[in-house]
């Protein structure tokens, strides 16, 4: 027998920027949003009955109107303020999940001042919520980043590991560490100051990075979960992803020249990959 299992459907990179201007200066947010809804949806994959279906070019017009009009600044605000829309329209819709990416923005600094209306781009990283909403009102926000690309030059090395026939890394005690950063955290309550909450778990991430004796990419993770649990009480769980982007110790003496462990070839692939998820007991 056949039978249709879990199915969702939606809108997926939808692009927004948005101004808000005031006497002080203005603010500006680009975000990128994915809607995807789960619901009585059967008719439609079962004999092509579009009765219950709402269209997806519904749901990016939907995502403008909702910038306008709602009064949040978090995007994890602006995401529950999006979902709740969609499920208070559509009693079809069992659950309405809401992805954002925030893309970095900085104001410009003219004659050491902040200007303020201009920008200027800042890292490829971004800045990321997934919003689940229900019907009975209820909220789950998960908050994250991507692409976090941090690098140290010390205080990193790799020893001690399985050694067989095939191994050829040689141990070291000072290495380069690159990595490229991706992190999700959950919160507790769906009604936090989470741009505050953001930039505190941000710089214990990275504060954790750079004084932590590193011997291994993932003991190194783990202190940044354990360092982020501890000092933010508002998540109870993160997980994160590490590759290991090495940097390859150039061989000089055919040149005649040594290498104090000053001149790498810096290499993406193929990259070590490390992740872990870390919580506090029940």
């Amino acid at each position: 027998m056949i039978e249709l299992a879990e199915n969702r459907y939606g809108k997926s990179r939808v692009r927004l920027m948005k101004v808000t201007r005031n006497d002080q200066g203005q603010d500006l947010r680009e975000w990128t949003v994915e809607i995807l809804l789960k619901g009585d949806f059967d008719s439609a994959h079962l004999r092509g009955d579009n009765s219950k279906i709402l269209p997806t070019d519904t749901m990016k017009n939907t995502v403008y109107s909702i910038a306008r009009s709602s009064k949040a600044t978090a995007m994890e605000d602006y995401a529950k303020d999006l979902a709740g829309f969609l499920l208070s329209r559509n009693p079809q819709v069992e659950s309405a999940s809401i992805r954002v990416e925030s893309t970095l923005w900085k104001r410009l600094t003219v004659d050491g001042k902040p200007h303020p209306s201009t920008f200027m781009r800042g890292s490829g990283e971004l800045q990321t919520t997934r919003v689940e909403g229900t019907q009975g009102g209820t909220f789950q926000v998960l908050s994250g980043l991507d692409n976090l690309v941090l690098l140290k030059t010390a205080n990193s090395g790799f020893e001690g590991y399985i050694k067989d026939s095939l191994t050829t890394l040689p141990e070291t005690k000072d290495r380069l560490f690159g990595t490229a950063v991706s992190a999700t955290w959950r919160y507790v309550s769906a009604d936090l100051q989470f741009d505050c909450i953001r930039v505190k778990l941000r710089e214990r991430l990275l504060r954790t990075f750079a004084n932590h004796e590193s011997k291994s990419v993932q003991q190194t993770l783990y202190a940044m979960a354990q360092n982020a649990l501890e000092e933010v009480p508002e998540i109870d769980e993160i997980e994160i992803v590490m590759p290991n982007k090495h940097c390859r110790l150039v061989d000089l003496s055919r040149f005649g020249q040594d290498n104090p462990n000053e001149i790498f070839v810096p290499t993406d692939e193929p990259h070590g990959y490390i992740e872990a998820r870390v919580h506090r007991k029940s």
